[in-house]
């Protein structure tokens, strides 16, 4: 795909979008308050703003290979400080892991062999391989969907190592939330710790 499709779309926003909501960036301008950091993957078939229809201003958004959240350490990396700084100075009042379908991280945790010649991304899914275990004699794709689950749990337990949200759980001021989104169905699912599965979202 050409660059120059990019360069044409910036255009095309300039011109026939940005107009039209040319107060409300023009407001967003003396700061912002999203409501939500949502955690999420980089892969280009998730598009955050489209799927949950938000505007401007409205997630705050950490994404990374596998939606992962290293627990918190001595070394505080991008995921740490952007945790911190939404909680802290932003405010946010949830925070949501959401993985998706067809994940490249998580296949790379289902077959680690494949990323042999990829140091860096082996070792980024590292903070994943508790998640191997839910593949449990499954194959296939059956196994990776159990794989993409099961890493939402453990990034919400290491979520929950990080002292902002600690504190912000203790003092109920901040929800966590776990999410899968099956790009080719539109589907989305949500766990609810009462049942111990993934549900309908908003069900």
């Amino acid at each position: 795909m050409p660059i120059e499709k990019f360069i044409e779309g910036y255009k095309r926003f300039e011109r026939e979008v940005f107009p039209h909501r040319a107060e409300q960036f023009t407001a967003l301008a003396d700061g912002q308050r999203p409501p939500m950091l949502l955690i999420t993957c980089s892969d280009s078939r998730i598009v955050p703003s489209m799927v949950f229809q938000a505007d401007p201003g409205e997630l705050f958004l950490l994404r990374n290979a596998g939606n992962i959240v290293p627990p918190y350490g001595p070394v505080h990396g991008a995921e740490s400080s952007a945790i911190e700084y939404a909680v802290s100075v932003l405010k946010v009042r949830h925070i949501a892991i959401c993985g998706h379908s067809k994940c490249g991280a998580m296949q790379a945790v289902y077959a680690p062999e494949t990323v042999e010649a990829l140091p860096a991304v082996k070792a980024w899914i590292g903070h994943a391989q508790a998640a191997r275990a839910a593949a449990d004699g499954a194959e296939g794709e059956a196994a990776l969907d159990r794989i993409i689950d099961r890493n939402v749990l453990v990034q919400l337990d290491h979520l929950r190592t990080h002292p902002s949200v600690a504190r912000g759980l203790a003092a109920g001021t901040l929800r966590v939330h776990g999410w899968v989104y099956r790009f080719e169905t539109g589907e989305l699912t949500a766990y609810d710790p009462a049942a111990g599965t993934f549900r309908e979202f908003g069900s």
